[in-house]
């Protein structure tokens, strides 16, 4: 499989790497690394241990300035909310990462360029990779603030759907239930698409790569009607 240039890609983050290869270890999986006869590429799993480190950072330092009355156990939990491995997995889907992603055959025939964990771990990568090339954390930082802790009380919102539409309906002493109304898609990339009723009522409807996360942006969907 021909894979776009990693040009494009820095041109959409809007970070142009000194050092590229950093970048090209950074989407490599270990299944690709594992098949090249002449070990190219590195994979990213250690990019994804320095990247990891750095995003809780960057994190943490915006949420404590943020947010400057929440307590530590509130601020840990919005962190996990705006870093788990579905939100990073979007922002991943956001910039179109996973079109440069190198994967085994074995990876690539088994849906691994749309698999939230592999999407997560690129994008850890990608921001150790920066913190590397850049010798510091403005660039990751840039980054971050970009593509992943945009709209936090709109991704807050979002990932607390379920549980804030739980809520209103046992305010209200409705009653509430998940359908799936459709699903597509090869098996490995399976796209389902579910309804949410309050009181037999169709108040929501959304996709996603599993019956949770379609159930989810679903929620959400019934969330921002009912505001």
């Amino acid at each position: 499989m021909q894979l776009p240039s990693v040009e494009i890609l820095q041109k959409k983050i809007g970070y142009r790497f000194s050092d590229p290869y950093l970048l090209e270890c950074a989407l490599t999986h270990s299944s690709f690394a594992n098949e090249q006869k002449i070990r190219r590429f590195k994979d990213y799993e250690r990019l994804e241990f320095l990247g990891d480190a750095v995003l809780e950072m960057i994190s943490s330092a915006f949420l404590f300035e943020a947010y400057p009355d929440m307590k530590e156990g509130s601020l840990s939990k919005l962190r996990a909310t705006l870093v788990c491995e579905p939100a990073l997995a979007a922002s991943a889907r956001q910039i179109g990462v996973h079109a440069f992603i190198r994967l085994g055959r074995g990876e690539e025939a088994g849906g691994g360029r749309e698999k939230d964990s592999i999407l997560c771990d690129v994008m850890e990568a990608m921001i150790g990779a920066m913190y590397l090339d850049s010798g510091g954390i403005e660039a990751p930082r840039a980054f971050v603030m970009r593509f992943i802790l945009n709209d936090v009380e709109g991704k807050k919102l979002f990932y607390d759907a379920k549980s804030v539409l739980q809520e209103i309906v046992q305010s209200r002493g409705s009653s509430i239930r998940y359908e799936l109304l459709e699903e597509t898609g090869p098996g490995h990339q399976r796209v389902f698409r579910m309804a949410v009723y309050i009181d037999d009522v169709r108040t929501g409807v959304g996709t996603g790569p599993s019956k949770k996360a379609a159930e989810q942006s679903a929620a959400f969907a019934a969330v921002k009607s009912l505001q």
